[in-house]
């Protein structure tokens, strides 16, 4: 090939075009794996140790603390305030937090 003043060989062009081929493939590949792999969405736990250490239960809670801790709680667990496909999950975490806190509220009411 002669481009003006510049002299290149038909097999330099073919080899560069090669290689940027080459480094676009591999790119679009990359690009490909990363979109296609699963994401893995960790879940709420629904244990009542974890969701107990989350409400923050250790026992020396006061009853107006309990309450502030369930509204805090169901501010961000409430099904209505979840995703469509982790309502049924956060109805069961409520559900525990509940009872736990209801448990927390008559170990203070017998303390007295």
């Amino acid at each position: 090939m002669h481009s003006g003043r510049i002299k290149v060989s038909a097999d330099t062009v073919a080899a560069e075009y090669r290689l940027a081929d080459a480094a676009a493939e591999a790119a679009s590949e990359a690009l490909f794996a990363a979109v296609s792999e699963p994401l893995v969405e960790e879940l709420p736990s629904i244990e009542p140790d974890a969701i107990s250490r989350e409400l923050g239960l250790d026992g020396s809670v006061l009853a107006k603390e309990l309450a502030a801790k369930r509204r805090a709680f169901a501010f961000k667990n409430h099904p209505d305030r979840v995703a469509p496909h982790l309502r049924q999950r956060a109805m069961v975490r409520m559900q525990v937090a509940n009872m736990l806190i209801d448990e927390a509220r008559k170990a203070t009411r017998k303390a007295r």
